[in-house]
């Protein structure tokens, strides 16, 4: 080990030299100004009685705290150690009178004081940095485990890589199986991302290259071992990789340190390769503008290569976290996708009718975002407007629930209720027609020509009025079948046919309309009795249990309940519970909004005709009159021109 003595000026060691020389000690003049610098080496520094006066004993603290020892030789008259050095700091005190060989074994156990003290700073220069390592690669892991975002992620990894090993560029590539007609092939290596510091303006297109050894990325990507390179143009005899120089000779840039790790994951393959390029003394120059290019960069460390080997990892699970968090996704979007198939396969209908709804309430819950007012405070976050959207897609899927023939119906009477009653208008007509040659018969088999000619015509008016009537009565119910929006009918037309009969074939004494006919016929609004009405209301109710069923994770736990209540208002007239005011969440009051203007201009109802615009927001503003709407959110609803949104 080479040793490093610091002494005044005016203090000489001549009779000791010679075997500080043997042992490999240089000896250096410091004076009382100049720096005590500690290098690799341990040092000791010798004051006499003169030159310790001239030290500050600050700078001799920040000597020995830096690893250095300090002895000190005393002069004639002094028994015991000065005050000028603390005792902290003195490593030996030699009294006079001293030999050669006193002083050189004093040195040389100050010099095994100033190698301890060099091996203890080192080690806790050394525990710090790999505490500061571990903390950066805590912090790493934490911003990478909590990233959902697929492109944001990697874009983070690479950042992360970069800053850590102070790396003026890098790039990213990820493997990609190829399959041909189902099999799984060769693979290839796909250049997902690239950062430059020195040069951001460098337009990136991605590109996909051989997964082979002919490349840098490649053959990492297949051997699965780190490759550190100190200049990637002077590479070594033999290898199989080289280096592209296009990118550097069209962008003027240059390529020389070069560190390469492969991205495992927790199977050990290989999914991708992290780049990193140019590691820089100082992390702030830019390459492209330094006078001193290759002073400035610099090779990357074996401890570097450990470090981001650690991180390579970090990344390989987060990358296969987020794809597969993007799966699942998917795989949900597909379900829930399936689910309002498989809603308005069985009402046709109302197709399209859940995705437009979930568009308009994701689009008053950007708008509400915006506003200001009683909701300023409130803010939606990405997840929360996922949840919206689900919601709004699933709002209607307890209609599976309810029959088809009430979920369907279209018209107060069934088809084939509707086409008994015209069999029975038939029968009747028929019947009088019957009646009427009869008694034309009869007339002549009694009387003969006499009269024939008035009575015809009297008969024949009678017979005129009584099919008249009966169409009148045919037409009475099928308008009377129509549904209404509003409540609408009195009715009194349709009653006084519910009273007249006819005789069966038996000649027994039948209602022209039954009593379930008058009931459905009599409907007020809309195309339901009250048992219909109840039964298709039955659907918010089978959605709640239907969707609780569903595992949901902690972002979208409230789909069930904010799809629950679409059909709730404010002032507790609403269905199935008859909640009111606040304790309708807000998500929810926004959905009903949607829910209401979109039933109400939908042109492929059937049992009814779409209402204009103007007419429906007309009466959704009635319904906030009437205490059962939110007025602020009917306000951000009709300013924002939600209604116009297109379906996603």
């Amino acid at each position: 080990m080479r040793y490093l003595l610091l002494r005044p000026a005016d203090l000489r060691l001549d009779a000791i030299e010679h075997a500080l020389a043997a042992e490999d000690v240089v000896a250096r003049v410091v004076a009382p100004g100049d720096a005590l610098e500690i290098g690799d080496n341990p040092t000791v520094l010798v004051l006499d009685a003169d030159s310790r006066k001239t030290f500050d004993p600050e700078r001799l603290r920040r000597f020995v705290s830096t690893g250095g020892a300090i002895v000190v030789l005393g002069d004639d008259s002094e028994k015991d150690v000065p005050d000028e050095v603390p005792d902290d700091l003195l490593a030996a005190f030699v009294p006079q009178p001293y030999g050669a060989r006193q002083l050189l074994v004093t040195l040389r156990s100050a010099y095994r004081e100033a190698a301890a003290r060099r091996d203890c700073l080192r080690a806790r220069e050394e525990a710090t940095m790999r505490t500061k390592e571990l903390g950066e690669l805590t912090r790493i892991g934490m911003a990478l485990a909590t990233e959902r975002d697929y492109r944001t992620l990697l874009d983070l990894i690479l950042a992360q890589a970069r800053e850590i090993t102070g790396s003026d560029a890098g790039s990213l590539y990820l493997v990609e199986k190829q399959e041909t007609d189902g099999d799984v092939g060769e693979g290839i290596l796909h250049f997902e991302l690239t950062q430059n510091d020195s040069r951001p303006d460098i337009p990136f297109v991605t590109h996909t290259i051989p997964l082979d050894r002919s490349s840098i990325a490649g053959y990492v990507a297949t051997t699965g071992e780190p490759l550190v390179l100190d200049d990637a143009y002077v590479l070594p005899e033999g290898v199989e990789y080289s280096i592209n120089r296009s990118f550097d000779e069209r962008y003027g840039y240059r390529t020389q340190s070069m560190l390469t790790i492969p991205m495992k994951d927790h199977k050990d393959e290989v999914i991708g390769v992290l780049q990193l390029i140019n590691r820089k003394q100082h992390p702030d120059a830019n390459l492209h503008a330094a006078q001193d290019f290759t002073r400035e960069v610099i090779p990357y460390s074996r401890r570097l290569v450990e470090l981001v080997s650690a991180l390579a990892g970090q990344a390989a699970v987060s990358i296969e976290n987020s794809r597969l968090y993007e799966d699942i996704e998917r795989l949900f979007a597909g379900f829930v996708r399936a689910a309002v198939t498989a809603i308005e396969q069985r009402d046709p209908t109302t197709f399209g009718h859940s995705g437009r709804v979930a568009t308009m309430t994701v689009g008053l819950a950007e708008t509400v975002d915006r506003a200001s007012g009683q909701y300023r405070d409130i803010n939606f976050s990405r997840q929360e407007i996922r949840e919206i959207r689900y919601a709004g897609l699933l709002h209607d899927f307890g209609k599976v629930g309810v029959r088809e023939q009430v979920l369907v119906k279209a018209k107060k009477l069934q088809p084939q209720e509707l086409a008994l009653i015209r069999q029975r208008h038939a029968f009747v007509r028929r019947t009088a027609e019957r009646e009427f040659f009869r008694q034309r018969v009869e007339h002549l088999e009694r009387h003969g020509q006499k009269g024939y000619q008035e009575f015809l015509e009297q008969l024949d008016a009678e017979h005129r009025r009584e099919l008249e009537n009966l169409d009148r009565f045919l037409r009475v119910v099928t308008d009377a079948n129509e549904p209404t929006v509003l409540p609408a009918g009195t009715f009194e037309d349709l009653l006084h046919y519910a009273e007249r009969c006819y005789q069966d074939l038996e000649g027994k004494e039948q209602p022209l309309l039954t009593d379930d006919e008058i009931r459905y016929l009599t409907i007020r609004k809309g195309s339901l009795d009250e048992a219909e009405r109840l039964e298709i209301e039955s659907h918010v109710t089978h959605t709640y249990r239907f969707l609780r069923q569903i595992p949901w994770t902690s972002e979208l736990q409230d789909i069930p309940l904010i799809a629950y209540g679409h059909h709730e208002k404010l002032d507790g007239s609403g269905y199935p519970r008859q909640v009111t005011g606040e304790r309708i969440p807000i998500q929810t009051r926004m959905m009903t909004i949607a829910d209401i203007y979109d039933a109400l201009t939908a042109a492929d109802r059937p049992y009814k005709r779409a209402v204009p615009t103007q007419r429906a927001l007309g009466i959704i503003e009635s319904e906030v009159e009437g205490g059962m709407l939110d007025r602020d959110l009917v306000r951000l609803f009709v300013e924002g021109k939600v209604f116009e949104r297109e379906d996603d």
